[in-house]
């Protein structure tokens, strides 16, 4: 008999919050759900989608995943489990959207700099990662990574310190 708390990927909260499976990576699953963004973020940066129609999309789908984080969390007794890439996800498209590149050399560094803030959790990233307990904090962490690596990397552009082809 399966435990009460094992997450299935017969469950669409599973499905979504793993971003398609992809959290039950056995290997650095928050890195994988990083990378699994980039191709989406590649061809969203083909389409040059103006900036203020994404930002509705982005504050919605954050929303809706710390609902949905706090609600299975809670219904399978766990806290931040490794398997939920949703903020990863959430995070990265953060990233992206200081900078709207499609070229693989800006996704490389936003990628880096993204993973970095989210590792070391930079104050306020800390505060929601150990203080607040529930769906918000789970999610929320990693918005805020998101911000400080979209603002670097956005300084980075601008002061031209990195050259790109």
């Amino acid at each position: 008999m399966k435990e009460k708390n094992t997450p299935s990927l017969k469950r669409p909260e599973v499905i979504f919050l793993s971003f398609f499976g992809v959290g039950f990576s056995p290997w650095a699953p928050g890195t994988m759900g990083t990378l699994a963004t980039l191709p989406f973020l590649y061809f969203l940066g083909k389409f040059s989608p103006p900036f203020f129609l994404f930002i509705p999309f982005l504050i919605i789908a954050t929303f809706a995943s710390c609902v949905i984080a706090e609600i299975t969390q809670k219904k399978l007794k766990l806290h931040d489990p490794g398997w939920i890439v949703m903020d990863e996800v959430l995070g990265m498209a953060t990233t992206w959207l200081f900078y709207q590149s499609s070229h693989w050399s800006h996704l490389l560094v936003m990628f880096i700099l993204f993973r970095a803030f989210d590792i070391f959790k930079v104050w306020p990233a800390t505060f929601f990662d150990k203080k607040v307990t529930h769906g918000y904090g789970t999610i929320i962490d990693d918005i805020v990574s998101g911000i400080y690596a979209g603002a670097v990397y956005y300084a980075i552009c601008y002061f031209n310190l990195i050259p790109f082809s």
